[in-house]
């Protein structure tokens, strides 16, 4: 049962927009949060290009076809599969949760779930790393570009002054983080529980101040309840045909098993940790925006850790086979002699 629950971070991220819709930053305080949320959000960037190993980030680019599909699913799929369903139904959302569900659809691969579940599934884990890293790399440039034609906010807030404020509050901290790894790198490997607390504050701290101007904004009242169960459906149809196509696709490619794995967990997913900081960029004051991430989030984890499970029990079946065969041919090999 506790598989279906939401993860402990998912749980402090709900605690976060309740808090923000409790008690609001406002005046000064909003102006402090959101300053505090811009650096904190560099700084995570900053921290991520340090501990960037280029030596695991080259380790998989011995399968470009591989990683060429995983990218493929991440950027041009699922931008598509948004896409067409918002046409079929451009009246099941509100704008602005459509808004939210085409910007998961920009998002990039994660990078530690997408490796765990390869692993768990016991997929080819080198390709898992090579390929969820350059997703992310690639992510903080074509992200913001994706949202700019996708979304036409080019109309709306000036789109390439919006790639260019990624450019310089996310892209620039990461590139000057993995240049200073040679120095700070084994200081940043042997903190790692710290690291992680400034990752997961720096996202709480960007969606509690998201949240603050957004309920500010009335919010709420703009935001019928019976449209989170159907923010829920659509997002998963779009993780269900994303799965679908994947997997199927993979076994009629004859991919091996283990670039299967791969292609299926690295393909489907979207990163939370690299939503929410560009998503508090492109979209400031828009906290709405960030509920289709945050349950997209959650239902990647249940269903994938599931299908992981799957596949390593079907491997193991397999092996089990395969060595009551071997040994009943070793018995009948004695028995002969």
């Amino acid at each position: 049962m506790k598989r279906f629950l939401p993860d402990r971070f998912t749980q402090m991220l709900l605690g976060t927009v309740l808090l923000a819709s409790l008690f609001p930053a406002t005046g000064s305080f909003e102006s402090f949060m959101h300053i505090a949320s811009n650096v904190a959000i560099s700084l995570l960037f900053f921290l991520h290009g340090a501990r960037l190993s280029r030596e695991a980030a080259m380790s998989g680019l011995k399968q470009p076809r591989l990683h060429i599909l995983t990218l493929c699913c991440t950027f041009v799929l699922f931008p598509l599969l948004g896409l067409g369903f918002k046409a079929l139904f451009p009246n099941l959302l509100t704008p602005q949760l459509w808004l939210g569900v085409l910007f998961v659809c920009t998002l990039s691969s994660t990078v530690q779930s997408s490796i765990a579940f390869t692993s768990i599934a016991r997929g080819n884990v080198p390709a898992a790393i090579c390929g969820a890293t350059a997703s992310n790399l690639l992510g903080i440039v074509v992200t913001p570009l994706l949202v700019t034609l996708l979304l036409h906010r080019h109309h709306e807030a000036g789109g390439i002054s919006e790639v260019l404020n990624i450019l310089l509050q996310l892209l620039l901290p990461f590139v000057l983080g993995n240049v200073l790894r040679r120095w700070i790198g084994e200081w940043v490997g042997r903190h790692r529980g710290l690291l992680a607390v400034v990752d997961r504050g720096g996202i709480l701290l960007a969606v509690y101040a998201a949240f603050s101007a957004a309920v500010a904004q009335g919010v709420w009242h703009l935001f019928p309840p019976a449209q989170l169960a159907l923010l829920v459906f659509v997002n998963a149809c779009l993780l269900g045909t994303v799965m679908l196509i994947t997997t199927f696709g993979a076994r009629a490619m004859g991919m091996p098993r283990a670039d299967e794995i791969v292609l299926v967990f690295c393909g489907s997913k979207k990163s939370l940790a690299s939503g929410i900081p560009i998503a508090s960029v492109l979209f400031s004051g828009s906290g709405v925006v960030l509920l289709p991430i945050m349950i997209f989030h959650q239902m990647q984890l249940m269903l994938c850790a599931v299908m992981a499970r799957r596949y390593a029990e079907k491997l193991e079946r397999q092996e089990a086979a395969a060595g009551s065969t071997s040994a009943a041919g070793d018995n009948a090999a004695a028995i002969a002699r």
